[in-house]
């Protein structure tokens, strides 16, 4: 586009010279103006110079279609051209795959034999549309099998595609489609999401599901011989969504650094689906990061004017008052599994109608969160992730259009270029190597 274009009737103020006029109008059109321009024109520097990696991002099982080609504008919040205006040079791009529990009316669906078959359905989708990306625009993306990989793309200028895997429901009990996965570019794999699956215990366990905690203990057998399988492949184990126990039982089996692919303290929120202090020095333990996400109910506790809207509707369903912030952010009450479908989609839609009304968090809340990591496990295992389009988000950084924002943000509470080029992928593209190099010929 030509740039001069842009200031055709704008103020003579924005438009007096094109050259620092450019620089305060792109700032400014970001969308969040509240930081000083010198800081925001050092972060628009600095994200040229830097590896900006966020470590976990879903692209809708409709990216990539038409209408919403990779290299258009679109109103997902991932896309090239947003990933460009924001600077942010990687991203994990996770292929997931968890059949929702809502059919085409919107009533909900307790487990058939055709989910596993639909999950993978799913997975597949995702992955030719990553594959898709990097094979139609060589110019603008390719993928990152090795940290070189990253650093080499990021130098030619184009958006580097790191491949991860979300949830061993689709994979059934076969390990061996992790060597097969592996063969086809994944580099980090997470056992959990919502609900226990047969291979750990989910830190959200859905009794709808008719899930109960702990109901593994933590793994299951194919879940520890998994950990052994992904140390060999040199793959990462993400251990975001699992139950505390489960977490603990990787820290004590996998030979290499373990990465948590986006999560956040719990004493921002306490809730389990949040790390504990224990998990985290866990995972310092290990050599690994913990990735801080940007979703707005793991920062910030809802208000309470939501929790009093959640409180009415949950004595319309016979429900006791809050007993804590978990049962606010998902129907997890036990008696929920003795419940009709009809029951369960109408107090669910009805929940998640209330959390959607909820004011976002903001950059600030998102600073305090990483400002408490580094306080307790250090610099050096930190990183940043936006979980963008699973309901990562917040004011200041609603896409990745506003990345520097983030950078910004770091700047005003006093990091270092350094420790910032850290947080944004140095810190991880170090436990990548090490993982890698730890690997075992199969």
């Amino acid at each position: 586009m030509n740039r001069k274009a842009l200031y055709i009737g704008l103020p003579l103020a924005l438009a007096v010279t094109i050259g620092a006029a450019t620089v305060a109008w792109e700032l400014w059109f970001s969308g969040y103006p509240n930081y000083p321009l010198k800081v925001m024109k050092q972060a628009e520097a600095l994200q040229e110079r830097i590896v900006s990696f966020d470590s976990h991002i879903t692209l809708p099982l409709s990216f990539g279609t038409e209408g919403k080609e990779a290299d258009k504008d679109g109103n997902g919040q991932f896309d090239l051209v947003k990933a460009g205006r924001g600077r942010l040079s990687a991203g994990a791009l996770t292929i997931f795959g968890w059949p929702e529990i809502w059919n085409g009316d919107n009533a909900p669906h307790r487990p058939t034999p055709g989910f596993v078959e639909e999950a993978r359905n799913q997975q597949e989708i995702r992955y030719k549309a990553i594959s898709g990306m990097a094979r139609d625009f060589p110019n603008q993306v390719g993928i990152a099998y090795t940290p070189d990989d990253m650093r080499r793309l990021q130098g030619e200028g184009k958006f580097a595609i790191f491949i991860s895997m979300l949830n061993a429901y689709p994979l059934g009990n076969d390990l061996n489609l992790l060597d097969k996965w592996t063969a086809r570019g994944m580099r980090m794999f997470g056992f959990s999401y919502i609900g226990n699956n047969d291979w750990a215990d989910s830190s959200r366990p859905l009794p709808f599901l008719n899930d109960t905690a702990d109901a593994l203990d933590g793994l299951s057998d194919i879940g520890k011989q998994a950990v052994q399988r992904l140390n060999d492949l040199g793959v990462i184990i993400d251990v975001s969504h699992m139950s505390d126990q489960a977490l603990v039982q990787v820290s004590q089996l996998s030979r290499t650094p373990m990465v948590a692919s986006h999560s956040v303290p719990r004493a921002m929120v306490d809730i389990p689906r949040n790390l504990s202090d224990k998990d985290m020095q866990l995972i310092k333990n290990s050599g690994g990061v913990v990735q801080i996400v940007g979703f707005p109910a793991y920062l910030k506790p809802l208000s309470q004017a939501s929790q009093d809207k959640l409180n009415d509707l949950r004595a319309r369903f016979d429900l006791p008052p809050l007993p804590n912030l978990a049962m606010a952010l998902m129907p997890g009450d036990p008696v929920i599994a003795a419940w009709s479908e009809q029951k369960f989609g109408q107090y669910a839609s009805g929940l998640y109608a209330i959390l959607d009304d909820e004011p976002k968090a903001s950059l600030k809340d998102f600073g305090d969160a990483i400002d408490y990591t580094v306080r307790k496990i250090g610099i050096d295992h930190v990183g940043i992730a936006s979980d963008f389009n699973e309901g990562g988000g917040l004011k200041g950084w609603k896409d990745v259009s506003e990345t520097r924002n983030v950078t910004a943000e770091l700047l005003q509470r006093g990091y270092s270029e350094t420790d910032i080029a850290k947080l944004w992928g140095g810190n991880f593209m170090r436990v990548w190597q090490q993982v890698q190099d730890a690997a075992k010929p199969l």
